[in-house]
């Protein structure tokens, strides 16, 4: 582990975080961090990165977000994991229950508890951890595979500390429920999020129209895609809403959910992006946080379930990026790192950090065609949220 410095950009990882392990059959392998954080090492990227540990996240911090009696009920499951409670969604094929899960589940929130404090205080200009953007979990229960809200704890952790604006952006395939939940009355929050549409993906929520509660009208976004979206639909989607709506609320730090189930090869969604196309999503977010909050930016993983091929490259481009030193897409694959997928699947691993895509897309600015899908969901977000914050939804 190395020291910090705060010209550099950090990592907060330790082997235990891996621990947070629902079981051999179930799509949230942990294998996804050990690969990623392989990979990253054999390219060099952890090496740009301070790489510093972290505490698990204290009873009394998990109850900024969570209600006492979730917190006892997980406890106790993870001492008897062969148990479940319907009440709370835990014991569920979606969200199995599994020894040490409280333990594992208060590391990762205290992981992105840590990042969101390094970057907040100076020490890092940017923070991510990779294990967390457990995004679906509710004050009162589990859901979508994530039993503690670790991205919601570190805006928490933020608001409580001195932040008056954040901004999470959440790009993840799945709609950013439970942090847009824990939010939706804050106007200090603005959230947004980029998913599948709720007609044909879990959750079901997040559509156009939901923009936030009473006194935080305008402070929920939602960017709901047509399945089949691929790299130039989501790039115009995401130039056409998020950029002019964080300028627009000039936040304080930007945190993020960098879920990569997004990609064409991802087995539980019907979007159609490229590691291209994830690329240049993380290199946006960074060159806006560089324009709007002074380069402070708190990014963490998600979803992604191609777990071998996918999720290792694309957030070792996310690592990369964080680190302030973009990896050429081109480079090859470490010939160990691809062995290694050969052990564990009989296989090798990709040959490249690349898909082969070119990543361009048309401005919404060149024009609206309402007879596109994709269009029209742009159009309905920009009408439901701009004007709510002082701006004009038309092209």
């Amino acid at each position: 582990m190395t020291e910090a410095t705060v010209d550099r950009a950090c990592i907060v990882y330790d082997e235990h975080l891996t621990q947070y392990n629902f079981g051999q059959s179930h799509p949230m392998a942990p294998v996804r961090i050990e690969l990623t954080m392989e990979l990253a090492d054999e390219l060099g990227i952890v090496e740009g990165l301070d790489v510093v540990g972290a505490k698990p996240a204290t009873e009394d911090e998990l109850a900024l977000i969570h209600t006492p009696l979730y917190i006892e009920r997980v406890q106790k499951l993870s001492q008897h994991p062969t148990h479940a409670d319907p009440t709370v969604n835990l014991g569920t094929e979606d969200n199995p229950v599994f020894a040490n899960m409280h333990e594992a589940s208060a590391l990762i929130a205290g992981a992105s508890v840590e990042a969101a404090r390094r970057v907040w205080t100076g020490q890092a200009p940017r923070a991510v951890n990779i294990s967390g953007g457990l995004h679906h979990a509710m004050p009162d229960r589990a859901s979508g595979f994530c039993i503690y809200n670790d991205v919601a704890l570190a805006i928490r952790w933020l608001l409580d500390n001195g932040a008056e604006r954040v901004v999470y952006i959440d790009v993840d395939a799945h709609h950013g429920d439970g942090v847009q939940k824990m939010f939706w009355n804050d106007p200090r929050v603005l959230t947004i999020s980029i998913h599948e549409g709720p007609q044909t993906l879990f959750p079901g929520t997040g559509f156009s129209i939901d923009t936030g509660g009473e006194g935080a009208e305008g402070m929920a976004v939602n960017v709901p895609l047509p399945p089949g979206t691929s790299d130039a639909g989501w790039l115009r989607a995401f130039h056409a809403v998020v950029p002019p709506l964080v300028r627009e609320f000039a936040p304080d730090i930007l945190v993020t959910q960098q879920g990569c189930d997004s990609h064409m090869d991802d087995p539980l969604t019907n979007l159609m992006l490229s590691v291209d196309g994830q690329r240049a999503s993380y290199l946006a977010l960074k060159a806006l946080a560089d324009e709007v909050c002074d380069g402070k930016w708190v990014a963490t993983g998600g979803g992604g379930y191609a777990v071998m091929d996918v999720v290792p490259r694309a957030w070792a481009h996310l690592m990369a990026i964080v680190a302030g030193q973009p990896l050429d897409p081109q480079a090859p694959t470490p010939e160990r790192w691809r062995a290694r997928i050969q052990e564990l699947r009989g296989m090798p691993g990709p040959h490249r950090m690349t898909d082969g895509r070119a990543v361009g897309y048309r401005a919404w600015e060149q024009g609206f065609d309402p007879a596109s899908w994709l269009d029209r969901s742009i159009h309905a977000t920009r009408e439901a949220s701009f004007p709510l914050n002082g701006l004009d939804h038309l092209p």
